[in-house]
């Protein structure tokens, strides 16, 4: 009897990426008949202690991961599709997006402080521009202090649960929703935070899927297509391409949620001012002619473009421009 397939999954190293790796895989792997071998890539982002914002942003969880797919170290990479660049990966494309999950951010706070409740001047800890923007835009008196490191050590700074060696020194934290229900931690949110007034990164709560833009295997093709959601794939789409469509003129910090809903797919992205002082605001909505992968993706790119379009003729460049070409 022939041995099954494998196909290689690439991954970083850190308990939140490999939880929803084996998790995804496993799905893969089931709908492919094939076995599944995890392979653990470091990344600069895992490594570099420096702010993600002197980074680069979270691009550089990406980077290493599609190094090792073009080497043809690995069939196929999982990211959080937050963390994908807007911008096309040369020789690669996404071969399925999963249904999404929990797009919120979340409040987390060893003494069980919301976001009305906490102190004058509370410690709060983020290395998101967006939510430094959201949380100040709320609740200025805030102490905005950047955060790095794996979800328990995130969490024990803000007095949820213990890591040797940190110290509890935030009176709260902010946190993807879906990566805390990933690691089974959803026990340490204080507050969930409602899109609708406090919308999330383009693509929060999704999956990617990335591949070599080549022809796939039999076997990894059905392994994708077993775990692909359109209605996910359409929405995080939208959402990433106001995103692209701003990030030409504009480098404010952008939150924006995508849904289907009766039939058409609504579309709201919100614009910050860095210090959270003002705001710029649009909503739209399309109707795609049916459920087709074409159709869907037709429809995000009409309302995105609207969204875009309405964003930045009201001055959403003015709120912090794009640094011009060196």
């Amino acid at each position: 009897m022939a041995a099954a397939p494998v196909i290689r999954v690439g991954t970083r190293g850190s308990a939140l990426a490999l939880a929803q790796t084996q998790a995804i895989a496993a799905r893969v792997g089931k709908a492919a008949g094939a076995e599944i071998e995890i392979v653990t890539i470091t990344t600069q982002g895992d490594t570099d202690r420096a702010s993600l914002a002197s980074l680069g942003g979270t691009g550089v969880f990406a980077t290493a991961l599609r190094d090792a797919l073009r080497a043809g170290e690995v069939d196929l990479v999982v990211h959080s599709l937050k963390d994908l660049p807007t911008a096309d990966a040369p020789g690669l494309r996404l071969g399925a997006v999963p249904k999404r999950v929990d797009r919120r951010d979340a409040l987390c706070s060893g003494a069980g402080y919301t976001l009305e409740t906490l102190p004058e001047g509370a410690r709060v800890g983020t290395g998101s521009p967006r939510r430094i923007a959201q949380l100040l835009e709320v609740r200025p008196d805030l102490e905005i202090v950047d955060l790095r490191g794996n979800v328990d050590t995130r969490l024990a700074r803000a007095g949820v649960g213990e890591v040797e060696g940190v110290e509890s020194d935030l009176d709260a934290v902010v946190l993807a929703a879906a990566g805390l229900g990933r690691l089974g931690r959803s026990d340490a949110v204080a507050e969930f935070l409602d899109v609708a007034d406090w919308p999330t990164a383009a693509g929060q709560g999704a999956l990617a899927l990335e591949v070599r833009d080549e022809p796939l295997s039999r076997e990894l093709r059905r392994g994708l297509e077993g775990v692909e959601h359109a209605g996910s794939r359409a929405t995080a789409l939208a959402e990433r391409l106001v995103l692209a469509g701003l990030e030409a003129g504009c480098a404010a910090p952008v939150g924006v949620t995508a849904i289907i809903e009766d039939e058409l797919l609504f579309l709201t992205a919100s614009v910050y001012a860095a210090d959270g002082t003002r705001k710029l605001t649009s909503s739209h909505a399309a109707s795609p002619e049916s459920r087709s992968a074409a159709d869907l993706a037709d429809a995000a790119n009409d309302v995105a473009a609207r969204v875009v379009d309405e964003l930045l003729g009201n001055g959403a460049a003015e709120l912090a421009p794009a640094k011009e070409a060196l």
